[in-house]
């Protein structure tokens, strides 16, 4: 059985798209259990905004996946903390997370994982920015008393511990933290950033999310997929061969009818 962990609304076009590969009958999520990232506390399991609805409405509840394996952090837990360790436990039953997939923030966040946290968090109870309260009140008719102000979040480190991990980043307002992700050093202001530590990681993005990179880090990426670029020197080759096997790897991570997702992103 396959561990995926999901992470909210960035991924929207990879559930339409795995969706359609499930109706069209050519994949089955019967034996895929799923851990999402996060969930808002105070919010009813059943309002529009919170994650569990967000997650059923968009992807769950079209597919066959059990729902016993289907795992969201509970925002109403009587003990907020027990429902943290408790999340951690079941990740670790699970035999830990094949494969992490989620967006981030412009600010580089993962999850709730905002600026300054630390890169060796566990599951736990976060009090949230003031930037990102008011990114999300569009999500609440504007009203910033709406908005909760904390949530239940994985840890830097619970994503680290992945096997695999696939990022997507879309647009130039996430182009300077796929910078800071990139071309600079680990640090825990860009929580993003610490992927570089992290042995099998793949950065999926449009043109516009490059904007800040240096030019020739876009080419050497570009390169590294496209087989036009091979057989300038061994070594190169060598280099773009294993990097399109991971890449191809990472997008094909249902096995259950082992058939590549290169439609995904």
């Amino acid at each position: 059985m396959d561990t995926l962990s999901l992470l909210g609304s960035t991924p929207l076009g990879c559930y339409k798209k795995l969706i359609e590969y499930h109706k069209s009958g050519n994949l089955s999520f019967k034996y895929v259990k799923t851990f999402n990232m996060d969930e808002y506390v105070g919010l009813p399991r059943n309002h529009p905004e919170s994650y569990h609805s967000y997650m059923w409405n968009n992807f769950f509840k079209h597919v066959d996946i059990d729902p016993n394996n289907a795992h969201i952090l509970d925002g109403n837990a009587e003990d907020l903390q027990a429902e943290c360790d408790a999340f951690e436990e079941k990740i670790k039953e699970a035999g830990g997370i094949d494969l992490f997939v989620g967006g981030i923030g412009p600010d580089g966040h993962i999850a709730f994982n905002e600026p300054g946290s630390s890169l060796v968090s566990r599951t736990r109870l976060k009090t949230l920015a003031m930037d990102t309260i008011l990114a999300n009140a569009k999500y609440f008719d504007g009203d910033l008393s709406k908005v909760p102000t904390m949530a239940l979040t994985v840890g830097v480190g619970t994503v680290m511990d992945a096997r695999e991990v696939m990022i997507l980043i879309t647009g130039a307002h996430k182009a300077f933290a796929l910078y800071k992700a990139i071309e600079e050093g680990v640090n825990h202001m860009w929580t993003v950033s610490a992927f570089q530590q992290h042995p099998r990681t793949i950065f999926v993005c449009d043109e516009d999310a490059t904007l800040e990179l240096r030019v020739k880090t876009v080419k050497y990426f570009k390169g590294s997929l496209e087989p036009e670029g091979w057989g300038k020197s061994s070594a190169a080759q060598e280099s773009a061969t294993i990097h399109r096997a991971s890449f191809l790897q990472k997008v094909t991570y249902f096995r259950t009818y082992h058939k590549p997702l290169r439609d995904l992103v």
